[in-house]
């Protein structure tokens, strides 16, 4: 009996052990199941917040590609801009040429136009001279064919500055 009574005692010993295992385990799985749900309920936040994320970051993309349009079309207005600019100071550059050839040639101009104007008081003044030269000349000769001419005739006493009283 003492065998039958140890065996019970083992056996009871045993299936005590037995449930504590037992319970012990279905609490680990039971901490288990609860973590893993907890750890699932945070992957579901994560992958919410990520998905999130990338619908920012597609927003984002879309607004950078509209910044990068405009950037280029920024750009291409710039290379306009400048290549108006050049062209522009080219024409500048040609306008400022002719100006000075202009200018150069209204100089030249202006200094032949004086130089004529002093070439023409010292022709006008020289032509008076001779004009007056001409008259003395005149005067002169008539002098002295008056000295020769006869008086009795009208033409010779008019030529001779004689008045018709003398006869």
């Amino acid at each position: 009996m003492k065998l039958a009574i140890f065996s019970v005692v083992v056996s009871v010993g045993v299936m005590g052990v037995l449930a504590f295992q037992a319970f012990r385990q279905e609490l680990y799985l039971h901490g288990l199941r609860t973590h893993m749900m907890e750890t699932s309920v945070e992957i579901t936040k994560k992958e919410q917040a990520i998905l999130e994320v990338k619908s920012k970051i597609q927003t984002v993309k879309n607004q950078l590609n509209g910044v990068n349009k405009n950037i280029d079309d920024m750009k291409k207005k710039k290379e306009e801009v400048e290549k108006a600019t050049q062209e522009f100071e080219a024409s500048l550059q040609t306008c400022n040429k002719e100006k000075e050839e202009a200018d150069k040639k209204k100089t030249e101009i202006t200094e032949s136009i004086a130089k004529y104007k002093a070439d023409h008081e010292e022709a006008k003044g020289k032509a008076q001279e001779d004009i007056q030269n001409l008259k003395e000349q005149i005067l002169n000769r008539d002098k002295a064919i008056c000295a020769f001419a006869d008086t009795s005739n009208a033409e010779a006493r008019k030529l001779c500055g004689i008045p018709d009283a003398q006869k």
